[in-house]
């Protein structure tokens, strides 16, 4: 684990909001020279701290109506089972998010897709035909108040 200054938390900060931030006004919010500055976020980059940076996608715009967090319970408990079921998962594009997490489940997933019809669509022929697929529980999000997500 790597130890950050506060100085570096604000630098994490700032970009977690607008990872497009001109360097100049970056230095500006976290109280450095621009030169200080990117010294220290090159030095984040190159720790791997910061991994990368993406664009903000507004799903609405693209059509997607539909978002539903759904958990997956395997039939059998075996890598082999998981590797295949993770395999399946990473070649459909309606799944943003897979996590492998502990409790009565072995998945969660974040699903976006048009409306209602295309989850349906989603759930049934891509999702609920695969063999390793034992329960799947569907949760819709009605709102978003907070997702810090980028």
């Amino acid at each position: 684990m790597i130890k950050l200054d506060p100085i570096d938390q604000r630098i994490l900060q700032e970009l977690a909001r607008d990872g497009r931030m001109a360097n100049l006004d970056l230095a500006e919010r976290v109280g450095l020279s621009p030169s200080a500055c990117l010294r220290r976020v090159q030095a984040l980059e190159r720790a791997g701290v910061i991994s990368g940076y993406r664009a903000v996608i507004d799903g609405a715009k693209l059509g997607i109506g539909f978002v539903a967090y759904v958990t997956v319970g395997l039939n059998s408990h075996t890598k082999a089972a998981q590797e295949a079921f993770e395999r399946a998962v990473a070649r459909a594009p309606q799944v943003r998010e897979c996590h492998n997490v502990t409790g009565t489940i072995e998945y969660l997933l974040r699903v976006e897709v048009a409306d209602l019809a295309a989850y349906k669509h989603w759930h049934t022929e891509v999702l609920g035909v695969l063999p390793q697929v034992q329960s799947i529980t569907t949760f819709v999000v009605m709102g978003s108040p907070k997702d810090d997500r980028a």
